[in-house]
């Protein structure tokens, strides 16, 4: 099997042309035939060169999202805010079954996990590897839940116990940065055969995840460009979800909706 990241990247077509790539703060924003691709960085410095230093002008769409494989931090980021220009639009969202409203903005309390997974975790053994909004208020009552991150707050546990924790737990939710920083893999191969949600809005929303042991991919699908712009720029962060729809791609559901579609096309 082809490694995770090369598959993504090959996932892109050739010719899919890099209109623009910035750097902000905060993240990276790649643009391309009309669509925003947004990434957040793991460190505001990094400790290698990158792989590539030069002018992106002229880059293809997949030359850049080659940077998410490099130890430079800011050129990953740039990697996976290329890989979100083409796997995040409502194009390809669409493709791959979800239903996107034509509304700018959507709320929708099933596109997240710690909801929509309250009843099954019930007396389960949770693993989540960063914070998100009001995760511990959902899951801690109803499920036995170890909160792992990088920075941990008190009752946290350090990055150090992801081996220990991972291995025999029900569900496992895992935040983009460890996809950015290349742990993704061992984390996926640590978590054996528990539940694995891909959380966050930079989230990559591609199924080919599906073949390396996610189950579920909770995400982001950007709509208003120009709002989104000002948020990274301003660093206006609480705002993002006003920007696009929050969205939730299982395994299951993206595999009925392949079946379904091949019964439509041979009738």
């Amino acid at each position: 099997m082809k490694d995770l990241y090369d598959a993504l990247i090959e996932g892109i077509p050739e010719d899919e042309p890099l209109d623009d790539i910035l750097s902000t703060h905060y993240g990276a924003i790649a643009y391309s035939r009309g669509n925003i691709g947004l990434s957040e960085f793991r460190d505001g410095w990094d400790t290698r060169q990158m792989l590539d230093s030069g002018d992106k002008t002229g880059k293809t769409l997949r030359e850049l999202a080659a940077g998410v494989k490099s130890w430079n931090f800011t050129e990953a980021a740039m990697g996976v805010a290329a890989m979100n220009a083409y796997y995040n639009s409502p194009e390809m969202a669409r493709k791959n079954g979800l239903l996107i409203s034509d509304h700018r903005y959507v709320e929708d309390r099933n596109a997240d996990p710690f909801i929509a997974h309250q009843k099954a975790a019930r007396g389960k053994k949770a693993v989540v590897l960063g914070h998100f909004p009001y995760m511990e208020q959902l899951l801690k009552p109803v499920c036995d839940l170890y909160i792992i991150d990088r920075f941990p707050y008190r009752g946290d546990y350090p990055e150090t116990a992801i081996d220990y924790l991972v291995p025999d737990s029900d569900f496992v939710f895992i935040g983009v940065m460890y996809f950015l920083e290349k742990s993704l893999p061992r984390i996926l191969e640590l978590a054996g055969d528990a539940y694995v949600g891909l959380v966050g809005p930079v989230t990559v929303m591609s199924p080919i995840l599906f073949d390396y042991g996610v189950d579920e991919l909770d995400g982001f699908i950007p709509k208003n460009v120009p709002m989104l712009e000002r948020i990274q720029k301003e660093q206006e962060y609480g705002k993002l979800y006003a920007a696009g729809e929050k969205v939730s791609l299982r395994k299951t559901e993206y595999l009925k909706f392949l079946e379904e579609n091949r019964k439509g096309v041979g009738s």
